[in-house]
């Protein structure tokens, strides 16, 4: 609204932003509501499976919700991040055709230090999955068990490394959803890599006895893991790539349809314009066939009437010659003009 000029706030505002603002506006206004609400809450244990049944606070479906206030952190870092703000970068960028926005900020942190946003990132799911854990299996954990803050975190982090020793396993299906979420967001590569970080760090730094086959080993896998990551961050180029491609294809056809479209319409109007052509030429062609019938009418008549008048001037001529003799006149004698030598 400020780069257009405009006026009025309400210009600006469609219903797409309308949408985003409200949305917005319910995920902030989410919260714990003061005073006491319980509910029943129903659920069947892991091992034993046996029916549980405990009265449970309101307070953790709406403390739950309350973690997707985290994107204000990813507008926080835009917002504050240099290539937003500086002006010869988004004057570039503008040049490129670049849209300055979240996602292109986390490409650029990810191309610049990669490692330190996999582990800052894998590390936050890592405390907010085992916290949610945590909640929702306080009321049916008698055992104390994944209840625990630790023992959640334990869980959390063997689903994470794709392990599973199967020591403790959510009773809720709250932790299970919440444990299936974390396997699926974090992919296999990257655990790998944050795997064999950990591994190498371990056997350079925290055994006394350094085992140089050992490390190799990690080391070795730390190297196939980074390419293992690289070959998956190629596909989804290449994916994005064959998507733009489609989306190419499908303006070419939708420009080669609208091209054909025009061409018939002009193909059209070209062919009325040749059968108006074509009639006038008929029209023209009949006109030249009786243009010599017309002319010989036209000749005829004019010679009827060339004979009529000199029919007409005879006879005025005699009937003036014969008044003349009547009254005693005799025409002046012209000499005879000659016919020939012989005769003059």
């Amino acid at each position: 609204m400020i780069d257009n000029g405009a006026d009025d706030w309400r210009i600006a505002m469609t219903y797409e932003r309308i949408f985003f603002i409200s949305l917005e506006m319910v995920v902030c206004a989410i919260h714990p509501v003061p005073g006491r609400y319980i509910f029943h809450w129903k659920a069947r244990l892991a091992f034993s499976y046996t029916l549980s049944e405990t009265w449970a606070d309101v307070d953790i479906i709406l403390s739950i919700p309350m973690f997707l206030r985290l994107y204000l952190i990813a507008r926080v870092m835009l917002l504050h991040s240099k290539l937003f703000t500086d002006a010869s970068s988004r004057s570039i960028g503008a040049l490129n055709k670049i849209n300055f926005n979240t996602r292109f900020v986390m490409k650029t942190l990810m191309t610049i230090c990669p490692g330190t946003v996999l582990l800052v990132f894998s590390i936050s799911l890592w405390i907010i999955a085992a916290w949610t854990v945590r909640v929702c299996e306080r009321y049916h954990d008698n055992q104390d068990v994944t209840s625990n803050f630790l023992g959640a975190m334990w869980l959390i982090s063997i689903t994470f490394l794709s392990i599973g020793y199967g020591d403790m396993v959510p009773n809720t299906y709250c932790g299970k959803g919440v444990c299936l979420l974390t396997g699926i967001m974090i992919k296999n590569a990257a655990a790998n890599v944050l795997r064999e970080t950990w591994l190498i760090y371990k056997h350079t730094k925290l055994l006394k006895k350094i085992d140089h086959a050992k490390v190799r080993k990690h080391q070795r896998k730390f190297l196939q893991a980074i390419h293992q990551l690289r070959n998956v961050k190629m596909e989804q180029r290449k994916l994005n790539d064959q998507a733009n491609t489609l989306v190419d294809l499908s303006k070419m056809q939708t420009i080669m349809y609208d091209l054909i479209t025009e061409l018939n319409d002009r193909g059209e109007d070209l062919e009325k314009q040749i059968m108006s052509l074509e009639n006038k030429l008929e029209g023209l062609t009949s006109s030249f066939h009786a243009l010599p019938r017309l002319i010989a009418d036209t000749l005829q008549q004019q010679q009827q009437q060339l004979l009529s008048a000199i029919a007409e001037a005879g006879s005025t001529h005699g009937d003036s010659q014969h008044s003349d003799s009547q009254l005693g006149f005799s025409s002046p004698s012209f000499p005879t003009p000659c016919t020939s030598s012989s005769s003059c």
